[in-house]
């Protein structure tokens, strides 16, 4: 029963954890996904120990240890440091000091439109190494999973950061008609 059982936990917890992580959808779930991948690689090596393969044991247990450090590195420092900037926001923005938007959580971050339409999501942004300012921000467009999507370079002015993430005045149409970044060559400069 209980290896039957693992038998079905293994396969299920380890595809679930594997689309959770591979998503990138931030600290919380990809960490989640690691307390998945505990559960499964646990099952694995119940599968393992019930048949006799005492290669899958051997690799679902240095997995299990693993996937721990995943849990501890995403649900514990990550999420303390996610709290931290968390915290500096919302103190800036009730305080007489500049408001600030956690660096960390512009990439992956959906990109609004003035209509509150979703243009795109924030693929990166280059700083300028003088200033220490952000030269441009790269977010793509259109596509599913990257694939038939299009890059494109936006300007600090021409984005919002704030407390609901990025928003830009530009409409869908005025980002596409900017010119495609090529996705191994971004330009030096605007």
């Amino acid at each position: 029963m209980m290896a039957e059982l693992a038998g079905w936990i293994a396969p299920i917890a380890t595809m679930i954890a594997a689309m959770m992580t591979a998503a990138n959808l931030g600290a919380r779930i990809t960490g989640w996904g690691f307390v998945v991948f505990c559960i499964g690689s646990v099952a694995w090596t119940t599968v393992g120990l019930t048949s006799g393969q005492t290669n899958l044991v051997l690799s679902n247990a240095f997995l299990t240890v693993v996937n721990i450090v995943g849990v501890w590195r995403w649900l514990g420092r990550q999420a303390s440091y996610d709290k931290g900037s968390s915290a500096a926001e919302d103190a800036s923005a009730r305080h007489a000091v500049p408001s600030l938007y956690a660096a960390g959580g512009v990439v992956g971050t959906r990109l609004t439109g003035p209509d509150d339409e979703a243009i795109g999501t924030v693929v990166d942004a280059m700083l300028n190494c003088r200033d220490n300012a952000v030269a441009y921000v790269v977010v793509s467009t259109g596509g599913v999973g990257g694939v038939g999507e299009t890059l494109h370079a936006l300007a600090p002015g021409e984005l919002m950061f704030g407390k609901d993430g990025v928003r830009t005045k530009l409409t869908a149409d005025a980002i596409k008609a900017k010119p495609a970044v090529q996705a191994e060559h971004w330009p030096e400069a605007l």
